[in-house]
């Protein structure tokens, strides 16, 4: 039986989904599902909101499709089925001496959801998007492959990355390598007081990988208070990485209360010492932290969370310091909240990044954190912002059109590749994106 009933939900458990998969592990098996009748593709499901869902619908699962097809030792070229994990990648490939090019948070997002979404890493200043490392990909429309790339049906291959998996399933890919020192980091940390000395640090990185902390509590002299994370890949014996651990249950609501939040963000701003400190770890620790915490997404309890994500060009920086004034107020807050610099690199016409800085801040799911989210997406809009798709259950397709420039191109190529809506997904129903 090639369909089963399933019930999945996203990564941030807010929306939940009940339909027909089918797991095929040959890409022969995938073929024939797509000619009988074509449906989108999902992978891990980390994505937060409803982009990787299909509700009383069929999606075709990737996940079996993880095999690594070849690889360039020279050149660190590697051509790998979309089902891989980004993680399984750096995990055998780092001690050779190479990593994939751009990382997200969690190793367990695969090669098909990274290209869906173009996603960025901590060294997106630096190297730009996932999918500017790509150097071809395979698409599968209608049952037929095609070879796509810059070079060749370069509209089609900008409306595939970031495209959210709207112009057909992703088969494969060729990546771009890009050479490491070996399989641990060295991360420097440092205390930023406030926002403008956060701004200030980040401005003034030269290291190939930057991230920050922020603590969404902080409020007046302290507000954009947090810990900047500075990282090179070097060689040498560490101890292992840790097994992971897991959260067997939904935690209580009074685990995330504002009191308990705002203790842990102070007790995890002050463990860096004032002057600073450099650790040596291996690589998974600093790329992946959460993933050292199974089903961490529970911590929010059973009814989920929302993950705001936005990025403004350098001069709305003063639009995040209102909107971190209005989480901090808002009592909302998680300890999970994130800020960094961009680069200008991105792939697609409906990738994410812009030059500018990025701010990442999880809201358990309450009635008051829909309007808190509403409130900050329209105050993104206004600086001349965008808010990231990967990350997104509550947005519209006005906003979302009005924050991509290249919305329209998306479309069009879209409508061209799937003029019939085979590959829609229930973010893409949600905010009608395929209307230009």
């Amino acid at each position: 039986m090639r369909w089963k009933t399933a019930d999945y939900e996203g990564w941030g458990r807010a929306h939940k989904a009940r339909g027909e998969l089918a797991r095929p592990e040959r890409l022969s098996t995938l073929k024939t599902l797509i000619a009988e009748e074509p449906a989108p593709a999902i992978g891990n499901c980390r994505s937060y909101g409803d982009a990787s869902l299909c509700n009383n619908g069929r999606a075709i699962d990737m996940t079996r499709l993880d095999r690594m097809l070849s690889f360039d030792a020279l050149t660190g070229v590697l051509e790998v089925e979309a089902g891989i994990r980004v993680g399984e990648i750096a995990r055998l490939f780092a001690p050779k001496g190479w990593l994939p090019a751009v990382m997200p948070g969690t190793g367990f997002a695969t090669i098909g959801g990274c290209i869906a979404n173009d996603v960025h890493g901590k060294n997106h200043h630096g190297a730009g998007s996932f999918g500017q490392h790509v150097i071809s990909l395979t698409l599968l429309q209608g049952g037929k492959l095609a070879v796509v790339s810059p070079k060749k049906a370069p509209d089609l291959f900008k409306a595939t990355i970031g495209g959210l998996g709207q112009t057909g399933v992703i088969v494969s890919a060729k990546l771009q390598l890009i050479p490491c020192k070996g399989d641990v980091i060295m991360v420097t940390e440092r205390r930023a007081e406030d926002f403008e000395e956060f701004l200030a640090l980040l401005d003034a990185s030269t290291a190939t990988y930057t991230v920050g902390w922020i603590d969404a509590t902080a409020k007046g002299l302290s507000l954009g208070r947090g810990i900047l994370e500075e990282a090179e890949t070097g060689a040498g014996l560490v101890p292992p990485a840790k097994k992971p651990k897991s959260v067997p249950f939904n935690a209580p609501a009074f685990a995330l209360s504002p009191p308990v939040v705002k203790l842990f963000n102070a007790a995890y701003f002050r463990r860096v010492p004032e002057r600073g400190r450099t650790l040596v770890k291996p690589i998974s620790d600093f790329f992946f932290p959460l993933d050292r915490i199974y089903s961490w997404n529970r911590l929010y309890g059973k009814k989920g969370f929302h993950q705001f994500q936005c990025v403004v060009p350098i001069k709305s920086a003063p639009a995040l310091q209102e909107m971190l004034e209005k989480i901090a107020h808002s009592g909302l807050a998680s300890p999970l909240a994130v800020l960094k610099r961009m680069g200008s690199g991105r792939a697609g016409y409906m990738s994410f990044p812009m030059e500018g800085y990025t701010l990442a801040v999880d809201f358990p799911n309450r009635g008051r954190a829909e309007a808190l989210i509403t409130r900050l997406e329209e105050m993104t809009l206004t600086a001349g912002g965008r808010i990231y798709l990967a990350k997104d259950a509550l947005t519209t397709g006005a906003r979302i059109k009005a924050m991509y420039p290249d919305h329209a191109k998306w479309a069009a190529a879209v409508a061209k590749a799937d003029p019939e809506g085979s590959y829609v997904t229930d973010l893409i129903r949600r905010t009608n994106l395929r209307t230009a």
